[in-house]
C-alpha cells in the first residue's frame, strides 16, 4: 500500500444499467497499479460475481500478495494487454527513437526538433574518435549558420502583415527556417520520447529491440527491461527461450533495415504492388463516395486487400511519416548514396546553396577518409553505425503497405498545408495514384492540393505554459 491512502477511499465512478447491471470506472489512485488492473480484468472474465468482489480481494490481500496469488504463472499473455506502462526515454539518438517507434502499436510522443536548441544538444559519436566528433561539430556549425541566414532571408521574403501578431509571425519564420536547416542535423542528434504501452506489447517489442543491429538500441532495451522488471516484477521477469532469442537475433541482424538501391532521381511515387480486389471494392461505392471531410472510412474496407507504394523521401520527413501507425513501413537504411533532397537547396539563397553543396561534398569525402562506416559498399555493420553521422536531408527508400482505410487516412492527413513540404508532396502524389487506380470504383479523397506557401499559423503550433492572470 502506497502512502496513507486506503482502498475504501478510492472513488470508483458508477452508472446503473437497466436490470441489475452497472458501469464502473475504477479509480486506481495510488493503490492499483498496471499489473493489478490487468489482473482485475482477468478475474472479471472468469467470474460473474462482479468487479466489487475482486476489488475486495485486492483490498484484503494487498497488491503484492494479490499478484503472487493470481498473476504469476497464469500463462495468458492477453492479461498483459489489460495493464499499461508509461516509459520516458531521454538523451538518446533519433535512431533509438525510430527503433522504439517501429511498431504499429506504438503510442507516445517524441520531442519536436523544431523546439530544441541544437547549439548545445548532444550528438552521439559511437565511433568514439576525435575525428567523429569533428565531423559532427562541422554539421552543427553549418546548421546554426544556415539557420541564422534563413531567418533573415525568410523575414525579407514574407514580411509581417498588419493583422499578424509579431511574436506569432516570428515563430512561424523560425519554424520555416528550421524546416529547411534541419536537413543538416545528424540522425545521431539527441532527443527524448515517451512510450505508453500495454505490458504485453512492451515485453514483445523489447524482445526485438534487445537484438537490434545498433548497440545503443540494445542498451536502451536492456535499461527499459530492468526498469519495468523492477516496477512490474510479475510481468517482466519471465523465462527466455534460447531458440526464440536466436531466431529474432538472426532476422533483426540480416533483414531489419531496408537497403534498396535506386537511382538518385526517383520516379516519384510508384505503386509497387496492387492487391486491391476491385470487384469487392466496387460493392462499397456509396460508402466511398459519400464520406465527409475529416471522416475515417469504415475499417471493413480493409477486406478489399492492400496496396504497396515505394518512393524516395528525406530521412527528416521519414521521421514524420513513421508516425502513421496504420500502414506497415520498413525501416530504411540511412546513407548518403541516394542524394540530398533538392527541396532544401531550392529554399536557400544562391550563395548558401553553393556553400551547402560544397560542404556536403567535403563532408562525404571525410566521412569515408576517416573510416567511419567501414567499407561503405561491403560492410553492412559499418553502414548501420554510420547512420549516426549522416545528415537527415539525405534521401532514403520508403516502402509502405496498407489497406485502403490506412492509405486514405495518411494521405489526407499529410497533404495538409502545415505538413513539411517534402512529405506533403509524397502524400499528394500517393493520393493521386490511389485515385488513378481506384477512383473508377468510387474512391474519393479529400486532399489539400493548394500550393506550398509560408504558413503564418505555424507560429501558433506550440505548447506554452499559461501565465496566470493577475487579480
Amino acid at each position: 500500500m502506497t502512502g496513507t491512502q486506503k482502498f475504501e477511499e478510492l472513488k470508483h465512478t458508477r452508472r446503473p444499467l437497466s436490470g441489475a447491471g452497472q458501469v464502473v470506472v475504477v479509480d486506481t489512485g495510488a493503490l492499483i497499479g498496471a499489473e493489478e488492473i490487468a489482473m482485475l480484468q482477468a478475474l472479471h472474465s472468469r467470474s460473474l460475481g462482479g468487479i466489487d468482489s475482486h476489488l475486495l480481494k485486492l483490498a484484503q490481500k494487498g497488491a503484492k500478495n494479490f499478484m503472487e496469488t493470481y498473476y504469476v504463472g497464469y500463462g495468458d499473455k492477453s492479461i498483459g494487454d489489460c495493464g499499461t506502462a508509461t516509459i520516458f526515454i531521454e538523451g538518446v539518438s533519433m535512431l533509438v527513437a525510430k527503433a522504439v517507434q517501429d511498431t504499429q502499436l506504438y503510442n507516445g510522443q517524441e520531442a519536436s526538433t523544431r523546439y530544441i536548441d541544437f547549439a548545445k544538444q548532444p550528438f552521439a559519436n559511437p565511433h568514439g574518435s576525435a575525428k567523429g566528433t569533428k565531423l559532427l561539430e562541422r554539421l552543427r556549425a553549418f546548421h546554426l549558420r544556415g539557420l541564422a541566414v534563413m531567418k533573415t532571408v525568410l523575414a525579407e521574403r514574407h514580411p509581417r502583415q498588419q493583422d499578424e501578431d509579431e511574436k506569432v509571425w516570428q515563430k512561424a519564420i523560425n519554424a520555416r527556417a528550421f524546416d529547411i536547416m534541419r536537413s543538416f542535423l545528424p540522425a545521431g542528434a539527441a532527443t527524448n520520447l515517451a512510450w505508453h504501452t500495454t505490458l504485453r506489447h512492451a515485453a514483445d517489442h523489447l524482445l526485438r529491440l534487445r537484438h537490434h543491429p545498433l548497440q545503443e538500441v540494445r542498451d536502451v532495451a536492456q535499461a527499459v527491461q530492468e526498469a519495468l522488471g523492477e516496477m512490474y516484477p510479475s510481468s517482466f521477469n519471465q523465462k527466455r527461450y534460447p531458440a526464440t532469442e536466436a531466431y529474432v537475433e538472426q532476422w533483426m541482424k540480416n533483414y531489419y533495415f531496408l537497403d534498396e538501391k535506386y537511382p538518385v532521381n526517383f520516379p516519384g511515387v510508384v505503386l509497387e504492388r496492387d492487391g486491391i480486389d476491385r470487384r469487392l471494392l466496387g460493392q462499397y461505392r456509396e460508402v466511398l463516395q459519400n464520406r465527409p471531410v475529416k471522416t475515417e472510412p469504415p475499417k471493413y474496407l480493409a477486406e478489399c486487400g492492400t496496396a504497396q507504394f515505394r518512393f524516395g523521401l528525406d530521412f527528416g520527413s521519414f521521421r514524420d511519416l513513421q508516425r502513421q501507425r496504420a500502414i506497415i513501413q520498413r525501416m530504411p537504411l540511412l546513407t548518403d548514396n541516394l542524394g540530398f533532397e533538392p527541396w532544401y537547396f531550392e529554399q536557400m539563397p544562391p550563395q548558401l546553396v553553393g556553400e551547402a553543396v560544397e560542404f556536403l561534398r567535403n563532408y562525404a569525402e571525410d566521412l569515408r577518409t576517416y573510416g567511419i562506416g567501414g567499407k561503405w559498399d561491403k560492410d553492412m555493420d559499418g553502414l548501420v553505425a554510420a547512420q549516426y553521422y549522416i545528415p537527415m536531408g539525405y534521401r532514403v527508400t520508403c516502402r509502405i503497405t496498407g489497406d485502403l482505410p490506412a492509405h486514405i487516412w495518411w494521405v489526407e492527413l499529410r497533404s495538409g498545408i502545415a505538413v513539411h513540404p517534402t512529405l506533403r508532396t509524397v502524400a499528394q502524389q500517393t493520393g493521386a495514384e490511389l485515385l488513378k487506380n481506384y477512383g473508377s470504383e468510387g474512391l474519393v479523397l479529400h486532399l489539400d492540393n493548394t500550393p506550398d506557401r509560408f504558413n503564418y499559423k505555424r507560429g501558433t503550433q506550440d505548447i506554452v505554459e499559461k501565465v496566470p492572470t493577475a487579480v
